[in-house]
């Protein structure tokens, strides 16, 4: 992963996410996956943009089934935003990243 972008996996997913500090924007993708390609630019962008705000990072849902399976990822990409270790807004497909920056505005406000 890149810059702030970080990766997150069925080991790291219970310390990276749910005991956060911070919110935090999990998308969950695989990399045969085009909508999720298309969204990777975004999740980039607002990882740099909302450093040290929120934390921002990816779920391989090929790797780490279990995470996947836990919160009933059905369809990729998913994204989804956690604040104190609780799910508190979810979007599935691709929107545009003013929908993500309203998500965040929101979790931080």
């Amino acid at each position: 992963m890149t810059g702030n972008l970080r990766e997150f996996t069925d080991a790291n997913f219970q310390d990276e996410v749910l005991h956060s500090t911070e919110p935090v924007l999990v998308d969950f993708w695989a990399p045969w996956c085009g909508p999720c390609r298309m969204l990777m630019p975004t999740v980039e962008q607002l990882a740099n943009e909302y450093a040290g705000k929120v934390k921002v990072g990816k779920v391989n849902t090929d790797d780490n089934q279990g995470t996947a399976a836990s919160y009933g990822i059905t369809s990729i990409p998913t994204v989804m935003l956690f604040k104190n270790g609780q799910l508190v807004d979810k979007v599935v497909g691709a929107p545009p990243k003013q929908h993500f920056i309203n998500m965040l505005d929101k979790a931080i406000a």
